[in-house]
């Protein structure tokens, strides 16, 4: 087995810190509702859900880095994920995000992602960075948005169309935070 540990970033609202068990209900809440996975996969059964969560943890000690479950500093709960993304077959190294209904519209999407991010320029020295987001994804877009990043234009991606955008270089993203 591989020897990994996996960070905890902080912003001033949210923990990143990887998944644990007391985070699956609410991940598979994420997955049964089509409002939140519809641009992700699409609603997915238990089963799937773990063996997702699996994936996430064990994207961490393949690469270095990965998913890492997004919880309120002030309250602990569970909000959605974020992270450092680059699975086979993935066009570029990827900055994705989700969200539970619950935590949309508070900003936690551009903070969590903002830090994720951050962690890629300063730590993992990434040069550049996607975020592949699905054409319909309008939300999604306005987070890229956000956080500096331009649209590419569209191109298939595992088993969805995306539109990518590009996040800023390091310099600049870091110079302008």
């Amino acid at each position: 087995m591989t020897d990994f540990s996996i960070p905890t970033l902080e912003t001033g609202r949210l923990v990143l810190r990887g998944f644990t068990q007391a985070d699956f209900e609410l991940f598979c809440a994420f997955y049964a509702d089509d409002a939140t996975a519809r641009f992700v996969g699409g609603v997915e059964d238990r089963r799937a859900v773990w063996r997702r969560m699996a994936a996430y943890t064990g994207h961490w000690a393949l690469r270095g880095y990965g998913m890492w479950a997004v919880v309120e500093k002030q309250t602990s709960a569970f909000v959605g994920y974020a992270g450092n993304w680059f699975p086979e077959g993935w066009p570029e190294p990827e900055i994705a995000y989700g969200l539970l209904k619950s935590a949309q519209g508070k900003g936690y999407a551009v903070e969590a992602a903002g830090r994720v991010l951050r962690h890629a320029y300063e730590e993992l020295d990434w040069t550049t960075a996607i975020s592949a987001i699905d054409v319909d994804n309008e939300a999604s877009k306005n987070v890229a948005r956000r956080l500096g990043a331009v649209s590419e234009g569209t191109r298939p991606v595992s088993d969805f169309t995306a539109e990518i955008f590009r996040h800023q270089s390091p310099q600049n993203y870091l110079n302008a935070r």
